[in-house]
């Protein structure tokens, strides 16, 4: 009994790996945060939609981001189809990073999280 568990178990996880989406459950919201939900992620989303597109930009924004952070979400928004980059220079290479249509889908959640901290969060102004 308990290696036909093992399986199965071993199996849902492989197709929950396999995926490439699914980490904790099947649920939507879970699975977005999975991608979008850490300190960082919609701040740099947020940085696309006014405009922002390299490297450099994304560093100046006031919070202040960590490169090696802004680096790491920068590949992972990319992995996940949401940015996509292009080179601008050659030696060495540096890329604008642009949203792809899928990141663009993306602005209904920034404009409600924005209105609601303009409505909840006293002295919070938005930047788009």
């Amino acid at each position: 009994m308990i290696k036909n568990e093992t399986k199965s178990k071993t199996k849902r996880n492989k197709t929950k790996e396999e995926s490439g989406l699914l980490k904790r459950s099947i649920c939507p919201v879970a699975n977005t945060l999975d991608i979008i939900g850490d300190k960082w992620t919609l701040l740099i989303i947020r940085d696309l939609f006014v405009g922002k597109t390299t490297y450099k930009a994304f560093q100046e924004s006031p919070e202040g981001i960590p490169t090696n952070i802004l680096a790491d979400r920068l590949k992972r928004l990319e992995l996940y189809g949401i940015v996509a980059k292009e080179p601008y220079q050659s030696n060495p290479v540096r890329y604008n990073y642009l949203l792809t249509i899928k990141g663009k889908e993306l602005e209904p959640v920034l404009l409600a999280m924005k209105q609601w901290g303009e409505k909840h969060i006293s002295g919070s102004k938005a930047m788009m």
